[in-house]
């Protein structure tokens, strides 16, 4: 953990505590692992001052449950108390294995579901609680942020409801458009990305990576990715490229126009590591159309590198994909719900991100500066130098 001096020498703004909503248990039992962990080896008069009672504890999880009716509605009920406490309410809109029974018939949670019951649970704390914090890893209609058409604004509309409900913070992940903030520009608006977490379990896992200019290359594989592809391509000291989306704009196919072709901007890739960098995998096809078009441009090896792998059309195409050699590893983050199919793949690599999560919470509840975990470029050059020492080490 990053600065823990900075920890030691301010006091918290309230007792913490964990609200993790159903769906989001298997991220939030790590969490609050890493958190209990951090306090009890941080050096704090906090510890053992009276008024901060609680500051080191093995559980910050709040006992606090959504239950729901035959009609299919439902309530959050508290079960602890929540007055003057630091909240931060976790919750997994992408969960979509969780049902519930409605009138008899089994129904699978929607990301509506998901943000109601958020709600159920702001509401019950609202007015007690000392401060209310909101992580929400994959940004609630996130995908629905601007308007093209007479269309709704979605994520800007939730983004608002949160914060006249009382929320001070909202907390998120490789957002599909950080500037939907504007929609409420007075109340926090956390926006991380994982590049080192990418890049460690990347390094972790291929053993005959080379990061420089000759070797290897950071691809967007949209318009809309090229932020983080020159970001990520920068620290690393590599060049970048890019492939923008050729769409059919006379038809519409379920409410988009049709993608023709994928057009490759950039310098030639023949015998070069490719890595994708995006903030989703939705259906894939695009991905795999991008990674295709990458191998028959002799890439060497190609590896897709997104925030969240959603697989809406489940693992049959990339299983297809990678036996045809159109990839070699896909990493993604355990932020979201990830089929269990999924997990048992040969190609697939998690970058967990429990641990940086517990640290944006805890400097958080300390109300210290975030820069230490928002740009994490001397984290990822320091592990370059390790790896790159221990191929040396190998060579010789």
């Amino acid at each position: 953990m990053a600065n823990t001096e900075l920890l030691e020498k301010t006091i918290p703004v309230a007792p913490l505590k964990l609200i993790v909503l159903r769906g989001a248990e298997q991220l939030g039992s790590s969490v609050n692992h890493y958190l209990s962990q951090f306090r009890k080896s941080i050096h704090s008069a906090a510890k053992n001052d009276p008024a901060f009672q609680g500051y080191v504890s093995d559980n910050y999880i709040l006992d606090a449950v959504c239950p729901r009716f035959g009609s299919g509605e439902g309530k959050a009920v508290i079960n602890e108390s929540v007055r003057g406490k630091d909240l931060f309410i976790l919750v997994d809109v992408c969960n979509h294995s969780l049902t519930y029974r409605m009138n008899g018939y089994t129904n699978h949670m929607s990301p509506d579901d998901h943000f109601q019951d958020l709600k159920r649970v702001i509401s019950a704390v609202n007015g007690k609680a000392h401060r209310i914090n909101v992580i929400m890893p994959f940004l609630y209609e996130g995908r629905q942020h601007k308007r093209t058409g007479r269309e709704s604004l979605d994520c800007a509309y939730a983004i608002e409801e949160l914060a006249n409900m009382g929320v001070h913070n909202l907390i998120t992940f490789d957002a599909h458009d950080p500037k939907v903030q504007n929609a409420e520009p007075l109340t926090g608006f956390d926006n991380f990305t994982p590049p080192y977490q990418f890049i460690r379990s990347l390094l972790n896992t291929e053993h005959d990576l080379v990061i420089d200019r000759e070797h290897l290359i950071v691809i967007s594989p949209d318009e809309g990715a090229l932020d983080r592809a020159v970001y990520f391509a920068n620290v690393l000291g590599v060049n970048t490229g890019m492939f923008y989306k050729r769409r059919d704009y006379s038809t519409i196919v379920n409410g988009r126009n049709p993608i023709v072709a994928h057009e490759f901007l950039g310098e030639n890739i023949d015998g070069k590591d490719v890595i994708i960098i995006d903030d989703m995998i939705s259906s894939g096809g695009s991905m795999i159309d991008t990674s295709r078009q990458l191998k028959e441009m002799n890439a060497r090896k190609v590896y897709i590198c997104c925030s969240f792998g959603l697989f809406t059309d489940g693992m049959s195409k990339f299983d297809e994909a990678y036996e045809k050699g159109y990839f070699d590893k896909i990493v993604t983050t355990n932020l979201t719900y990830r089929i269990p199919e999924l997990l048992e793949r040969p190609y697939y690599v998690e970058a967990d991100m429990s641990k940086f999560l517990a640290s944006i919470i805890d400097f958080m509840n300390h109300d210290v500066s975030m820069a230490n975990v928002y740009t994490p470029t001397d984290k990822i050059r320091e592990i370059l130098t390790e790896y790159n020492s221990r191929q040396n080490f190998i060579n010789d």
